[in-house]
């Protein structure tokens, strides 16, 4: 017999993807750069390649600078983006500068842009059915957080996205060294629940990113429930319905078919809406039966 979700104590969640729409503050975040771009290039319009450009610049930051904050790793693959789309930075330009007229070119990316973009975590809006998900879930679990970003970025966040969500610790990258999907951070998560009274198989990680989440999750030996955002198997979601209302394809959430045998998911949900209802059905079933 399958084990009841219920059964388990605490949840450990992702923050920015599961309980925030990282992409879509990102994609709204680029946009100084898009601009720049003229109409025939690739990512002009094309949102899933421009995220997946970044991400390629952001985990290779992560992974050269595992101690950098999160806001610095921003802003330092903003710049690496910008290059590679061929955006000159300010230094640059000032470098290469030569007397005379000159054809008109795109305006140089500033150091002070850069930082802008690393600072716009706080304006990253939250999914429209966290807050009231969390509270209910609430009822049942502990809530954890286990995130890769800093504790400014993450006040930002709390102060202007997540104020009235219910959050009982909170596990950030600032504090571990590292990013996941490096295991350490799973380790660290784990021994804060320990801490706690939790044992591992008490613990149920809830992401969206199959790549940061799922796959060193189960690496650890932690069962896991996908938030599956904007992906396929989120649109048909658990019970065979759609409930996610993000039309866009998922850059971070992944294909379950190409990480087969790296994970091992125990729930699918298309939100975390869907995830409470289950939740709370469960637990009323089981009341009955009882």
């Amino acid at each position: 017999m399958a084990r009841a979700i219920t059964s388990f104590k605490c949840l450990t969640f992702d923050c920015y993807g599961t309980l925030i729409d990282w992409e879509t503050g990102i994609f709204h975040a680029l946009q100084p750069l898009v601009e720049r771009l003229p109409a025939a290039h690739p990512l002009k319009n094309d949102r899933p390649a421009l995220l997946r450009a970044f991400t390629r610049h952001e985990g290779l930051v992560q992974a050269a600078q595992p101690a950098a904050l999160y806001s610095d790793v921003l802003a330092s693959a903003y710049g690496a983006l910008a290059a590679e789309l061929g955006l000159p930075s300010a230094a640059a330009a000032d470098a290469h500068a030569e007397p005379g007229p000159h054809p008109i070119r795109p305006r140089p990316v500033t150091d002070q842009e850069k930082t802008d973009f690393g600072l716009s975590v706080g304006d990253w809006p939250v999914f429209s059915d966290t807050i009231a998900a969390m509270k209910r879930l609430h009822r049942h679990f502990t809530l954890v957080v286990l995130s890769n970003v800093d504790h400014a970025s993450f006040r930002r966040s709390r102060e202007q996205q997540l104020l009235d969500t219910p959050l009982d610790a909170i596990c950030l990258a600032e504090d571990i060294g590292s990013y996941k999907p490096d295991l350490r951070n799973f380790h660290f998560v784990m021994d804060r629940c320990a801490e706690r009274g939790f044992r591992k198989d008490e613990i149920l990680h809830t992401a969206q990113s199959l790549k940061h989440d799922h796959e060193p999750a189960k690496q650890v030996g932690l069962t896991s429930a996908w938030i599956a955002r904007g992906t396929r198997t989120g649109r048909e979601g658990q019970g065979g319905s759609s409930s996610n209302t993000d039309d866009c394809e998922s850059v971070m959430g992944g294909d379950e078919a190409a990480f087969a045998g790296r994970v091992d998911i125990s729930w699918r949900f298309g939100s975390l809406e869907e995830m409470a209802d289950y939740v709370d059905a469960e637990a009323a079933r089981l009341a009955q039966s009882s």
